[in-house]
Protein backbone atom coordinates (compact mmCIF):
# COMPACT_ATOMS: atom_id res chain seq x y z
CA UNK A 1 0.00 0.00 0.00
CA UNK A 2 0.99 3.69 -0.85
CA UNK A 3 0.15 6.95 0.00
CA UNK A 4 -1.45 7.01 -3.56
CA UNK A 5 -4.01 4.92 -1.94
CA UNK A 6 -5.01 7.33 0.04
CA UNK A 7 -8.03 9.86 -1.02
CA UNK A 8 -7.28 13.61 -1.07
CA UNK A 9 -11.07 14.34 -0.63
CA UNK A 10 -10.46 12.83 2.60
CA UNK A 11 -7.19 14.12 3.71
CA UNK A 12 -9.00 16.46 6.24
CA UNK A 13 -9.95 14.49 9.57
CA UNK A 14 -13.27 17.18 9.81
CA UNK A 15 -14.35 15.04 6.89
CA UNK A 16 -13.38 11.58 7.71
CA UNK A 17 -14.90 12.55 10.97
CA UNK A 18 -18.52 14.27 9.45
CA UNK A 19 -18.89 11.00 7.18
CA UNK A 20 -18.15 8.60 10.17
CA UNK A 21 -20.55 10.31 11.99
CA UNK A 22 -23.30 9.79 8.87
CA UNK A 23 -22.32 6.16 8.47
CA UNK A 24 -24.30 5.66 12.01
CA UNK A 25 -27.66 6.75 10.55
CA UNK A 26 -29.76 8.16 7.83
CA UNK A 27 -29.31 11.65 7.93
CA UNK A 28 -27.56 13.99 10.46
CA UNK A 29 -29.04 17.65 10.54
CA UNK A 30 -26.41 20.64 10.38
CA UNK A 31 -26.61 21.77 13.61
CA UNK A 32 -26.26 18.41 15.22
CA UNK A 33 -22.81 17.85 13.28
CA UNK A 34 -21.30 21.26 14.19
CA UNK A 35 -21.92 21.10 17.46
CA UNK A 36 -20.98 17.41 18.03
CA UNK A 37 -17.60 17.86 15.53
CA UNK A 38 -17.73 21.56 17.50
CA UNK A 39 -17.06 22.89 13.98
CA UNK A 40 -18.51 26.93 13.09
CA UNK A 41 -21.10 26.79 10.53
CA UNK A 42 -19.15 28.16 8.02
CA UNK A 43 -16.37 25.72 8.50
CA UNK A 44 -18.97 22.74 8.55
CA UNK A 45 -20.81 24.16 5.05
CA UNK A 46 -17.13 24.21 3.50
CA UNK A 47 -16.40 20.80 4.61
CA UNK A 48 -19.49 19.50 3.88
CA UNK A 49 -19.93 21.22 0.14
CA UNK A 50 -16.10 19.51 -0.69
CA UNK A 51 -18.10 16.29 0.43
CA UNK A 52 -20.65 17.07 -1.53
CA UNK A 53 -18.99 18.11 -5.00
CA UNK A 54 -17.45 14.66 -5.43
CA UNK A 55 -20.41 12.57 -4.33
CA UNK A 56 -19.91 11.32 -1.00
CA UNK A 57 -22.75 13.55 0.42
CA UNK A 58 -26.14 14.65 -0.56
CA UNK A 59 -27.93 17.62 1.20
CA UNK A 60 -31.39 18.46 1.25
CA UNK A 61 -32.63 21.44 2.68
CA UNK A 62 -36.72 21.31 4.49
CA UNK A 63 -38.69 24.08 6.07
CA UNK A 64 -38.37 27.76 5.31
CA UNK A 65 -37.66 30.88 7.35
CA UNK A 66 -36.22 30.18 10.34
CA UNK A 67 -37.42 26.78 10.83
CA UNK A 68 -35.33 25.64 7.64
CA UNK A 69 -33.09 23.16 8.43
CA UNK A 70 -30.31 21.19 6.43
CA UNK A 71 -29.75 17.87 6.20
CA UNK A 72 -26.82 15.71 5.28
CA UNK A 73 -26.70 11.63 4.22
CA UNK A 74 -23.71 9.53 3.09
CA UNK A 75 -24.09 8.44 -0.50
CA UNK A 76 -23.16 4.31 -0.93
CA UNK A 77 -20.15 6.09 -3.06
CA UNK A 78 -19.12 7.95 0.34
CA UNK A 79 -19.19 5.34 1.91
CA UNK A 80 -17.38 3.42 -0.80
CA UNK A 81 -14.73 6.30 -0.68
CA UNK A 82 -14.69 6.15 3.46
CA UNK A 83 -14.07 2.11 3.88
CA UNK A 84 -11.18 2.04 1.11
CA UNK A 85 -9.36 5.28 2.90
CA UNK A 86 -9.84 3.89 6.37
CA UNK A 87 -8.35 0.44 4.48
CA UNK A 88 -5.15 2.45 2.98
CA UNK A 89 -4.61 4.08 6.36
CA UNK A 90 -4.61 0.98 8.73
CA UNK A 91 -2.41 -0.90 5.91
CA UNK A 92 0.05 2.16 5.84
CA UNK A 93 0.26 1.79 9.40
CA UNK A 94 0.70 -1.91 9.15
CA UNK A 95 3.43 -1.92 7.31
CA UNK A 96 5.56 0.33 9.01
CA UNK A 97 4.78 -1.58 12.56
CA UNK A 98 8.11 -3.34 13.90
CA UNK A 99 7.20 -7.18 13.60
CA UNK A 100 6.48 -8.81 16.96
CA UNK A 101 8.86 -10.16 19.09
Amino acid sequence: MSLQHLNPVLSSPKRIAALGMLTATKKVDFAFVAEHLQLSDSDLSKQMKALADVGYVKTTKTGSGPRRRTWFAITAEGTKALNAHVAALNALVLETLPPPN
